[in-house]
């Protein structure tokens, strides 16, 4: 029972709603998008004329999307603009449950291959009751965040609901037809729809890691090489006898092969975990060998390995790196 006296039923709109050009009146209302995937089906008959695919077939965007939240809050999960990945996979009718099931399994490999621990991640399918009205079938991948499960995307079988709506009201004929043999059919959909926010937040949660290392505690962020902002960082030693000058000349060579950063500030030990804490995978110092027989050493972020490379060997080494599998040390 609710306490209280209550207002009378108000119509909420989800959508945010403005004006095209100066004048505000009806015939220049339009509202910001939602979600995404609705250009991809405008665009569709467009798509399919230009580049000559045949189903199945996906087209994938990523951009800003819109949504007047009744609640906004719980910090990202509930915002009223925030960044969508979706793909829209057109699929010949018959073979929509076979793709459905193909981008669940496709889409949870994505996260586990960047890193997120399998046993922090699940996929819940929908009940009868939280399907949409134009879904046949839709899961959730969720990740196990300190606040306890959320959503990082779905997947869903919109089955041909979007191409028939638009077919509908615009007149115009939103299908697939064979060259070869004149059959015709409306493809039916498979949308995967992911938040950025919310999937970088989870690889920055799973990444985070204390450990003490020779009595000391060090925080490092243990992101796939991948994902990491910074790939390498140069650092000199000391800051004289011309090592910085030859780590600056090393940090611009490898900065037109990756992300990378030169750092002369502070004791080495500082600098170290500073490149740590952001997740930087390896780090180059320049010291005195340097200067005698053009060596530095190359320390890994995770295992902490320190390891003498030729500077000449140097770019190539880290592009072999970045290219390897990799694993989170928290899997053991």
């Amino acid at each position: 029972m609710c306490g209280g006296d209550l207002s009378e039923p108000r119509q909420f709109n989800l959508m945010f709603k403005t004006h095209m050009g100066p004048v505000e009146e009806d015939s220049a209302v339009v509202y910001l998008r939602p979600e995404t995937a609705q250009g991809i089906f405008v665009n569709f008959k467009n798509v399919l004329q230009f580049s000559r695919k045949k189903p199945p077939f996906g087209i994938a965007q990523q951009g800003k999307s819109f949504r007047n939240e009744i609640t906004p809050g719980n910090f990202i999960f509930r915002t009223r603009e925030f960044e969508q990945m979706e793909m829209e996979y057109f699929v010949p009718p018959p073979e929509a449950d076979r793709w459905y099931e193909y981008w669940k399994d496709e889409r949870m490999r994505w996260y586990t291959d960047l890193g997120l621990r399998p046993d922090h991640l699940r996929m819940r399918a929908h009940g009868d009751d939280e399907l949409s009205h134009y879904s046949s079938a839709t899961a959730d991948i969720e990740y196990l965040f300190p606040i306890g499960w959320s959503e990082l995307e779905g997947i869903a079988n919109r089955g041909d609901f979007d191409l028939t709506q638009h077919a509908k009201y615009s007149g115009d004929k939103l299908e697939y037809v064979d060259g070869g043999s004149g059959e015709r059919y409306v493809p039916h959909v498979i949308e995967p729809a992911a938040g950025a926010d919310r999937a970088m937040l989870a690889f920055m949660v799973d990444a985070y890691d204390e450990e003490v290392v020779e009595g000391r505690e060090r925080v490092v962020l243990r992101l796939h090489p991948k994902l990491a902002p910074v790939k390498v960082a140069v650092l000199p030693l000391v800051n004289k006898d011309g090592q910085p000058e030859q780590a600056r000349e090393i940090y611009l060579n490898l900065r037109e092969r990756m992300p990378a950063e030169f750092d002369q500030g502070g004791s080495i030990g500082k600098r170290y975990r500073r490149q740590d804490e952001i997740g930087t995978p390896w780090s180059v110092t320049v010291d005195h060998l340097t200067m005698e027989d053009r060596t530095v050493t190359l320390r890994d972020r995770d295992s902490l390995e320190q390891t003498r490379i030729a500077i000449a060997d140097l770019g190539d080494e880290l592009e072999r790196r970045l290219g390897e599998d990799w694993r989170s040390p928290k899997l053991g």
